[in-house]
Formats: structure tokens, C-alpha cells, sequence
């Protein structure tokens, strides 16, 4: 298609509606680049005489840099400084820009101006400045527009912009963050309410097509360098490298914290079995013989005490292995909660042998001699020398009585403190079986958590590689056409960019 022979800035037949007179197939070109840049010549092709806009919010570091960003598009507004209230003008000003909290919802005060300059007859654009830094925008806007609408307001928009995302974009030379800023849009707006069709339309036009050029050509640049399908191949690489859903890892992770668990325990039930036995043996020296008897009972509650500490121990260890492997968000597995160890039978009977024997005679023997060295002196006079033989033999048998009695005793708490030392290595053999038991339980459990996660994570791990493996064969498929199709556009921006520059050229001659 050969350029136009008639300026720029004028119409042809049957394309008065389009700015600045452009025919179907290139504004279709600056449609489908550059929405914003369509929206700016619309606003120029209707535009009248330029006007001042006169900006009503607050006056700190965002209004300043949303003032600066809108003063770099073209054609230049003018943009009074940052007031609270539009009062203080000698005339109602005829177009106003009301900047709005991004993170506060619209005031009594700020209605008021607006119901107050709606009255005046002022042309009203709306704009939510610092959306970057609020997530819940979007909420506070609709708000917004509530309380407009039930003001009578309801006619009114909003537009969200971010001028820090602006200044962003154009440092990084990224023209779609740059119309995700909304800087472009609110620029399009305020050109149409100001009127600010003070520039050539040609000239705008010449900007605007140039503009929407650097974008195709950014665009075959990008479609030339592979530089997206080499991203997806790099994805599709890192996502094939966890294949297994990191199953190994998880598993190794659980074998070596259950061998530390085992070891950490066992260690912990000789410590306690050791410390328990210490204690019984000094409490068997202080016992009265008469207790001996309910001995078993008081162990057997120790015991159970022990058990109890060594369950809540193992209960946290195995929750802590849980969270550590990040196998299962269902909790800490449960496991089985038998008795606590039985200590074993009552000791039996102490059986008397040998030695019973052999001290009762030894006794007799001592209590004799002892009698006889008490009663030496009364064997001096011959009428008690018959008399101290019954004495002797008197003295005799409780010395015998007492070192039999005070050897069974000795006897019986050798024979408990025997029995308890049974008992303690077969409860210490019980705790050990518990201790195993408890985390064989937990590491099928976990393992089949570990399982059961990998396995859903390996799942969806096919599915992203084959969506990458399409969306790669798609690219492969579709590159050429975009290809052209781009570059057919740029051929057709070339043929109207010249003639445009040429004409804005002579018009200012």
C-alpha cells in the first residue's frame, strides 16, 4: 500500500471516525501494539484548544513522581500543583484530576470536592495512585466506586495507576509494565477531558506510530533470540531433574533421623534404668525390714512413671521427625500405646541353707563364749559356779537369736536387691522392645506419607513437563507465522511513519 497523498492531520473519505485519519489496516497494527497510543489519538483527534489540569491530593513523593512520569508522555499536560481543595481558584477549574488513597477508601472531604466541582460544571478524572504497595486495591476501589454511586456519582471511574511501576518500566525498557501501570491510560484520559490537542495531530500521530513501531521491533527481536523457548527448555530441564519428587532425599532423610531417634533413646532407657537402680538400692538401705514385703509394688510404680517419660520422649521425637521430612501435613502418625512393663513376679520366699545353719551355730558359739566371759568373775566363788551355767546358756541363745535375726536380714534385703536388678535388665529389655517397635511403626507410616507425597508431586510434574513440551512444540509451530506477521507490520508502520514525519514537517513550515 502506498503512503497517503494527503496530510495526516486531515481526513479521508470515509475515515473521519478514526484518529488522526488512519486507515483500517494501520489502525488495526496500532490497536493490537499499542491500545494506550489508540486511546492518545483518539483523545487528540477530538481535542480541542490545550487546558490546564488542575490536580486535587496530597503533596508528597507519589503525586510528585506521578506528575513527573505524566509529563514525559506526549502531548504535554499541564498540571498544576498538588492542592487540597480547588476552593482557593478565583474560577471553578474546568478539568480536575482527584488522586486517591490506594490503601484508605474515600472520605466525607473528598466527596464533598467532588459533589462541589460537579456542580461547578469541572470535568472529573478519578485516579488511585500507589496501587504497587496495597494489595487489597482492587477492594478499596470498589468501595470506592459504592460511596461515589450513592453520592450521585456514579457516572465517575477510577483508574489505577502505579507511577513507581512507570518509572520501573521505562529504566527496563518494558513497554507491557509500562501499560500496566496505568500511567499511559490516565495520560489518554486526561488528554481527552483537557483537550489538550495543542500539538499537530501529525505530530502525535508520528509519536504514537514510532512508539508502536519499537514494540514490534522488540517483539522480532524476541521471536528471532529463542530467548522464551530456551527459558522453557531450562524449566523443562530443572523440572526432569526432580523427577522422583523428591522421594530419595526424603527417604534417606527418614532412615538417618530414625537411627539417630533408636540410638538417642536406647541411650536415654540406660541412663534412666541405671538412675532407677541407684535409687532403689539407697532406698532399700533405708527401708525397715517390716516394709520389704510391699516392696514390688513401689518399684512396679516407678516403673510405670519411667514408662510414661519415655513414651512423651519418643511421641516428640517422632513429631519432630515429621515436620522434619515434610512428608505429610496430616500431623504426627499415631502409634500403638501398650502397658507398661511388669517388673515380673513377687521375689519368692527366701529358702534358708547352709549358712542359716552354720550362723545359728556360730551365734551359739559366740553368745556362749560371751556368756561365759560375763559370769568369770562369779565362777570365783564355788556356790554360783553351778548357778552361772544357766546364765551363760541364757546369754548364749540371745546372742544366738539376735546375729540369726540381724543375718536374715541381711539375707532378705540381698535377696530383694537381687530380684530387683532381675527385674530392672528384663523392664530395660521391654522399654528397648517398646522403643523399636514405636519407630518401626512410625517409619512405614512416614514412609508411606513420603510415598503417597513424591508420588503426587511426580504426578504433576509429568503434567508440567508436557505442557512445557507443548507449549514448546507450539512455539516451534507458530514462531514462523508471528514471525511474519510482525514483520509484515513493521513494513506497514515503516510506509506511515515517513509520510507523517514529512507532513508534521511542512505544517511547521
Amino acid at each position: 500500500m502506498d503512503p497517503p497523498s494527503h496530510p495526516a492531520g486531515d481526513s479521508a473519505d470515509g475515515e473521519a471516525e478514526r484518529p488522526a485519519a488512519l486507515v483500517p489496516e494501520l489502525a488495526a497494527v496500532v490497536e493490537r501494539w499499542n491500545p494506550q497510543g489508540m486511546a492518545l489519538l483518539r483523545a487528540v483527534h477530538d481535542s480541542g484548544g490545550a487546558r490546564a489540569v488542575t490536580v486535587i491530593g496530597p503533596a508528597d513523593v507519589n503525586t510528585t513522581l506521578l506528575r513527573t512520569e505524566l509529563a514525559r508522555f506526549e502531548p504535554r499536560l499541564t498540571l498544576s500543583e498538588p492542592r487540597a481543595d480547588a476552593v482557593s481558584e478565583s474560577a471553578p477549574p474546568a478539568v480536575a484530576l482527584i488522586l486517591l488513597d490506594a490503601g484508605t477508601i474515600i472520605g466525607a472531604d473528598t466527596l464533598g470536592v467532588v459533589d462541589r466541582l460537579r456542580a461547578d460544571g469541572a470535568r472529573l478524572l478519578l485516579a488511585m495512585n500507589g496501587v504497587h504497595a496495597h494489595r487489597d486495591w482492587h477492594a478499596v476501589r470498589e468501595r470506592d466506586l459504592e460511596l461515589l454511586a450513592a453520592s450521585g456519582a456514579g457516572d465517575l471511574d477510577i483508574v489505577p495507576v502505579s507511577a513507581r511501576l512507570a518509572a520501573a518500566a521505562r529504566a527496563a525498557g518494558d513497554a507491557g509494565l509500562l501499560d500496566r501501570s496505568g500511567v499511559g491510560a490516565l495520560h489518554a484520559r486526561l488528554t481527552a477531558a483537557a483537550a489538550a490537542g495543542g500539538d499537530r495531530p501529525g505530530a502525535v500521530t508520528g509519536r504514537v506510530l514510532a512508539d508502536t513501531r519499537r514494540r514490534v521491533a522488540e517483539q522480532v527481536a524476541v521471536l528471532r533470540s529463542g530467548a522464551e523457548a530456551a527459558r522453557l527448555r531450562e524449566e523443562r530441564a530443572l523440572l526432569l531433574a526432580g523427577r522422583d519428587g523428591g522421594r530419595a532425599t526424603a527417604m534417606s532423610t527418614l532412615r538417618g533421623q530414625l537411627h539417630l531417634a533408636r540410638v538417642d533413646l536406647m541411650t536415654e532407657i540406660g541412663a534412666s534404668i541405671r538412675a532407677l537402680h541407684t535409687a532403689v538400692r539407697a532406698e532399700l538401705d533405708r527401708l525397715r525390714p517390716a516394709e520389704l514385703g510391699g516392696y514390688p509394688t513401689r518399684l512396679q510404680q516407678a516403673v510405670t512413671e519411667l514408662t510414661g517419660a519415655l513414651d512423651h520422649d519418643i511421641d516428640q521425637r517422632i513429631a519432630e521427625l515429621s515436620a522434619r521430612i515434610e512428608s505429610t501435613d496430616r500431623g504426627s502418625p499415631t502409634r500403638r500405646r501398650d502397658q507398661a512393663p511388669r517388673v515380673g513376679p513377687d521375689p519368692e520366699p527366701r529358702h534358708r541353707g547352709v549358712e542359716d545353719h552354720l550362723m545359728i551355730a556360730l551365734g551359739a558359739s559366740a553368745g556362749v563364749g560371751l556368756g561365759r566371759l560375763l559370769v568369770a568373775p562369779f565362777s570365783l566363788v564355788s556356790a554360783l559356779d553351778v548357778a552361772s551355767v544357766p546364765v551363760t546358756l541364757l546369754l548364749g541363745g540371745g546372742a544366738a537369736a539376735w546375729v540369726v535375726r540381724a543375718r536374715r536380714q541381711l539375707a532378705d534385703r540381698a535377696h530383694i536387691r537381687q530380684w530387683v536388678a532381675d527385674a530392672l535388665v528384663n523392664v530395660k529389655a521391654q522399654l528397648e522392645q517398646r522403643v523399636v517397635t514405636a519407630l518401626v511403626e512410625a517409619e512405614t507410616t512416614l514412609a508411606d506419607h513420603v510415598v503417597q507425597a513424591s508420588t503426587a508431586r511426580m504426578v504433576e510434574t509429568d503434567r508440567r513437563v508436557a505442557r512445557l513440551e507443548a507449549e514448546l512444540r507450539r512455539m516451534a509451530a507458530e514462531q514462523p507465522g508471528q514471525l511474519a506477521a510482525c514483520e509484515r507490520d513493521v513494513r506497514i508502520l515503516d510506509r506511515w511513519i515517513a509520510p507523517v514525519e514529512t507532513n508534521d514537517q511542512l505544517g511547521t513550515q
